[in-house]
This record gives C-alpha cells, sequence and structure tokens, in this order.
C-alpha cells in the first residue's frame, strides 16, 4: 500500500470538524494543517503529523494512519483546550468518515497529551488517533 489515501482520510477529518457547529462555536474556522503564520488565534486545531504503515493483505491493499490532532490555546488554563478536544474525540468517534477514495475500516483514540508551553500561557494537547483504511 502506498500514501494514496491520506489525502482523502484528512479530507474527511477536516470536513467533519469544520461541519460541526459546536465545534465551530469553540474556535470558529481556526482548524489547520499548518501553524498560522500570522498571529494565531486564540485557540485553534491543527491537523498535524502521521505515520504510516503498510497493512495490506492477500485480499487488498490497506494501510494504518497514526495521526496527531493538536488543540492549541492561550486560554487561562486547560478547561477551554480540554472542551475543544473532547469534542474533536466525540467527532471522530461518531459514524464512520467517508472518504473520497478508499474506505475508512476504523478510526481509534489511542492516547492524549496535554502539556503548557513552557514560559508561555499556551496550553497544547496532542490527541493521537489510529486510523485503519482500504483502498477500493
Amino acid at each position: 500500500m502506498s500514501y494514496v489515501i491520506a489525502p482523502a482520510l484528512q479530507a474527511a477529518i477536516y470536513a467533519r470538524m469544520v461541519g460541526d457547529a459546536a465545534l465551530q462555536a469553540l474556535v470558529g474556522d481556526a482548524i489547520f494543517d499548518a501553524i498560522p503564520p500570522a498571529t494565531p488565534p486564540a485557540s485553534y486545531v491543527l491537523i498535524g503529523p502521521e505515520e504510516v504503515f503498510d497493512r495490506s493483505d492477500k485480499t487488498g491493499h490497506g494501510a494504518e494512519h497514526r495521526l496527531v490532532i493538536s488543540v492549541v490555546s492561550n486560554a487561562m488554563g486547560f478547561l477551554a483546550a480540554k472542551e475543544i478536544a473532547a469534542r474533536i474525540s466525540e467527532l471522530l468517534d461518531a459514524p464512520a468518515l467517508v472518504l473520497s477514495r478508499g474506505r475508512l475500516v476504523g478510526l481509534w483514540f489511542e492516547r492524549a497529551e496535554a502539556r503548557k508551553i513552557e514560559g508561555d500561557q499556551t496550553r497544547r494537547i496532542d490527541l493521537r488517533f489510529r486510523a485503519r483504511v482500504e483502498d477500493n
């Protein structure tokens, strides 16, 4: 398997997040796949790095994506960032995403790490997910 389903997976995750009114109430349209070049919003979501492993077998091509979605917030304390992270977890635990290419077999939460950025009021929560995809 190659990396061919990666764009479809990212697009589906992005569409799920931007299409959710509750998440929009928390971050507006501040969902990115790169750190904003100008002054970033007070709170934003960053679709970040991923690792991809071949999971092809005799029935077809497949891959496992281990991806990170980060919540970055300069709100005082962790509560605001945790509310955003919780909503993202709910969204990605909802019914399966529909991909423009391939099929999502499953998407699972693996772990999260919450930390304060040193010398700053910024809080960051990295949510780690594992997605299994198959190419049609």
